[in-house]
């Protein structure tokens, strides 16, 4: 079978539905369920905690007890049973235990593709982590695009039904052909260890954790705020969709490009770039609150994302063993991904109440000491 194709299907169908959910999931929350902003924000940085107890603790064990494959199904599943409980909730309590429980499930699919996609890397049946990932950041592209079109068709009620439609399409994927090793479970020896403490023991490890957490962080007011603040600096709506995505198809260049064009640049070396990138971004949107700014610093998120992203993915799959990926992708998850996004869209909720700009140079509060860190991890790097 051809491996990178199924890994790209994978990756292109979630991130399809990611498209749909990152950017317009609090937005669709105030619209169609009447909630405010802070609402949405106490909501949201809930699901968050919740995902991360999830990808921290309870995505690792199962993968050390389930295959890959058999992992990736029952999420997919659990998933769109979440999404109904939408149709019904109204009330704050509804919509909170329905957004608790979509937290707790949908992103899990996000360290399980990343997880098979290490586990396909290591055993050399996929030469290029960053073609495939391309394809993901494409679906995400196509999402935000046909999401566009249809809201402006059907209104705002539509959001709900194509992730519904989407996930479904996911789960459909799991009647074709799996790569074998992806549907073998672990086998435990008495020599294994799966602590995951242990992951601390390997060189490094918990300086570019923190470094990556920072950077992943500093997009907490982005992914929360940034489709309402476009509303609020006048963006014409059938446009926002376009906006938004222009990050994307940055990040779909940057992987499509990044296992050539920056095969011999550090880990470190890019760790610092990406920091470096993100600053000046969320600079820019303070600096300048206007649509065309926006729009233009938009093509930095495949410094401020992608980068990092990737930086943490070559690192792990050159320096972790391959029995604890799940570990290794968990912790990034849930510490990166999921708790820090959490407390600082608390944060950018209380800024952007103030003044919707202060949301985003706020997030210097990350990216700077992650710029010191990175640029003190490089040097570390080059004298080995």
């Amino acid at each position: 079978m051809n491996i990178h194709r199924w890994m790209s299907q994978h990756f292109f169908i979630f991130f399809l539905t990611w498209g749909i959910f990152l950017p317009y999931w609090s937005g669709w929350l105030i619209d169609e369920k009447g909630l405010t902003v802070s609402d949405v924000s106490f909501m949201m940085s809930a699901g968050l905690a919740a995902r991360g107890i999830t990808t921290l603790f309870i995505f690792p064990y199962l993968l050390r007890v389930w295959s890959s494959k058999r992992l990736i199904n029952a999420f997919g599943i659990a998933t769109f049973l979440s999404l109904l409980l939408y149709i019904p909730s109204q009330s704050f309590p509804a919509l909170f235990i329905a957004t608790l429980l979509i937290h707790m499930c949908y992103p899990v699919l996000m360290p399980a593709l990343d997880s098979a996609a290490s586990v396909l890397v290591q055993s050399r049946q996929l030469k290029h982590y960053g073609k495939s990932r391309s394809w993901g950041s494409i679906g995400f592209v196509v999402g935000g695009l046909l999401l566009t079109l249809f809201t402006g068709a059907f209104g705002d009620g539509f959001i709900l039904w194509a992730m519904m439609l989407g996930v479904l399409v996911f789960m459909l994927l799991s009647l074709f052909q799996t790569p074998e090793v992806l549907t073998v479970k672990p086998e435990r020896t008495k020599e294994t260890s799966f602590a995951m403490r242990d992951l601390f023991k390997v060189k490094h490890f918990g300086l570019v954790l923190l470094i990556v957490i920072l950077l992943q962080a500093a997009h907490a007011s982005y992914y929360n705020y940034g489709y309402i603040y476009l509303q609020e600096i006048g963006a014409p709506k059938y446009l926002i969709g376009v906006i938004i995505n222009i990050a994307v198809l940055s990040e779909i260049i940057f992987f499509a490009k990044a296992d050539t064009a920056f095969s011999k640049f550090s880990v470190g070396s890019l760790l610092t770039m990406a920091a470096l990138g993100s600053t000046l971004r969320w600079i820019l949107v303070f600096a300048f609150p206007n649509v065309i700014v926006f729009t233009i610093s938009q093509a930095l998120h495949a410094a401020s994302f992608a980068m990092g992203h990737y930086a943490f993915m070559r690192y792990l799959t050159k320096n972790i063993p391959p029995l604890q990926v799940p570990n290794a992708q968990g912790m990034y998850s849930a510490l990166a991904l999921s708790w820090s996004t959490a407390v600082f869209t608390i944060l950018g909720g209380y800024l952007y109440e103030i003044e919707p700009r202060y949301a985003f140079i706020g997030m210097i509060i990350c990216t700077i000491p992650s710029m010191l860190l990175a640029m003190t991890y490089r040097k570390v790097e080059k004298r080995g």
